[in-house]
């Protein structure tokens, strides 16, 4: 519905012109765990953010000569989209690979957050796909791993990520923000931004960081000041 997609996209261009450590102060003040802890920034460099598409691995053990499919999952995913995989955090087969990031860029899926390895990374740099990966690993993950559920909660590291929920990643990291507090927490975070302007500001002038901070608010950033 068209007043639904209006809101989605400004909520969209508010979320990209703050970063994830403001948005992660704005979930501490919600008392929210939203980072994921461990999976970094591979390839892209740009910010990412959009609804969680999320996909359940589960190890296999093959028969011998019998090919287990990969990610097929991929054909469903809608344009705009973050595929959040959950392998596990697996060290010793990947999960994503150039194959399934020439299909999403293909589709304008936004990014892919991997819990667990991605291989083929200096493709994926060259095509400018944002990739977020616990490990970075060549094995392959066919035969050894197999999708069991597509748009299932997921639990990473602590921290559930649902179908629904928003995925934002920047190159501090990747945070998943639950569906319904993302406006409260967009909200939240550009009060956030707005303190620490003001406070490095303060320091630029001479102020001391002391001072600056109890001035200013630090301790309660998310809260608009006069």
């Amino acid at each position: 519905d068209k007043t639904t997609m209006t809101t989605h996209h400004t909520l969209q261009t508010r979320l990209l012109a703050l970063d994830t450590a403001a948005i992660s102060d704005a979930l501490d003040s919600l008392y929210i765990a939203g980072g994921l802890a461990g999976i970094k920034p591979q390839a892209g460099g740009k910010k990412i953010a959009g609804p969680a598409l999320t996909v359940k691995y589960e190890a296999c053990t093959p028969e011998k000569n019998q090919f287990m499919n990969a990610g097929n999952y991929i054909d469903e995913v809608p344009a705009g989209a973050v595929i959040v995989v959950d392998n596990g955090g697996r060290t010793d087969c990947t999960s994503w690979g150039n194959i399934l990031t020439t299909k999403a860029l293909q589709k304008g899926i936004a990014g892919s957050v991997i819990y667990g390895s991605a291989r083929d990374i200096a493709d994926i740099r060259q095509m400018g796909y944002s990739l977020f990966s616990s490990n970075i690993y060549m094995v392959s993950g066919k035969n050894r791993a197999r999708v069991s559920a597509v748009q299932c909660a997921l639990d990473i590291g602590g921290v559930t990520v649902c179908p629904g929920d928003w995925v934002f990643g920047d190159d501090n990291g990747v945070l998943v923000i639950p569906g319904e507090h993302l406006e409260e927490v967009i909200r939240r975070a550009e009060n956030v931004e707005n303190t620490e302007r003001k406070i490095i500001g303060a320091i630029n002038g001479g102020t001391s960081l002391d001072v600056a901070r109890q001035q200013l608010g630090y301790h309660v950033p998310w809260e608009a000041k006069a």
